[in-house]
């Protein structure tokens, strides 16, 4: 998909890192993002996404905005209070950049709509609160070839991993026992979600464009507090309920990174 010449100059600066240039640029303009959970954590991957160039954006988050969201919510204005936060957040981006489509789904990820979600995309990017969703996000991706994107946190901590179906543990051999989980239990400082959000929208950049080397098969795991970094070696379960028996090339193409395509 050819530039036009004001995104050409909107996106000149990221244009010009090695490794990158117009053909990058061109990738993300043809790229659709799913992103769920749009709020302190996906909504700020989400506005990274709409800077970089991603031309389609579709943004899941049901519920109303809260007071106690503003701490992190950066999408959202004072005013939007007791309104659908998603809305919102499409209103956003489309002011930020309104050289990409936006579409707003005020739901959750369900059994009834993931399928329809995920088949419209070629990536997504899972940061949604819930552990329900994002099994079923994670299934759903694995099911259509779909790379995905997994950031969550907890307090001050944080992890990251890519899931690209046939090549990479999915989030079900990473967790194959979901711990009990209070979604409202967790104290929550914007500039954690802030960070994982960045370092999630830029490993999504990284799978689209195949800049530098996206975290296949690595769970990056961080300690906000000490400001500690971690990669440890995911186990790529066989008899994985989820992703086991999946063969690499019945995966999707449109999201295959080129750091894998190089290989």
């Amino acid at each position: 998909m050819p530039l036009s010449p004001t995104e050409r100059d909107r996106y000149r600066r990221q244009m010009q890192l090695p490794g990158f240039g117009q053909e990058s640029q061109e990738r993300l303009k043809a790229t659709t993002a799913l992103v769920t959970g749009v709020g302190g954590l996906g909504g700020t991957a989400a506005l990274y996404l709409a800077a970089a160039g991603v031309g389609r954006l579709i943004l899941v988050r049901g519920g109303d905005l809260l007071r106690e969201d503003m701490n992190r919510q950066i999408l959202m204005t004072d005013n939007w209070v007791g309104q659908p936060r998603v809305f919102k957040a499409q209103q956003t981006l489309a002011a930020f950049n309104p050289d990409i489509q936006i579409d707003a789904v005020c739901d959750y990820v369900t059994a009834e709509n993931v399928d329809g979600l995920v088949q419209q995309a070629d990536i997504a990017l899972d940061c949604a609160f819930d552990f329900k969703e994002r099994d079923l996000l994670n299934a759903a991706c694995v099911r259509w070839g779909k790379s995905m994107v997994e950031a969550a946190m907890n307090a001050m901590e944080a992890y990251l991993i890519t899931v690209i179906p046939g090549e990479t543990p999915c989030l079900s051999c990473l967790f194959p026992e979901k711990p009990e989980w209070d979604r409202w239990g967790f104290g929550v400082l914007g500039a954690v979600s802030g960070t994982l959000a960045c370092l999630a929208a830029l490993e999504a950049i990284k799978v689209i464009t195949g800049l530098g080397d996206p975290l296949l098969g690595q769970l990056l795991t961080m300690d906000l507090a000490r400001a500690e970094f971690a990669k440890r070696r995911a186990y790529h379960d066989p008899d994985c309920p989820v992703c086991g028996g999946v063969k690499a090339e019945n995966r999707g193409d449109r999201a295959l990174p080129l750091a894998l395509a190089r290989r």
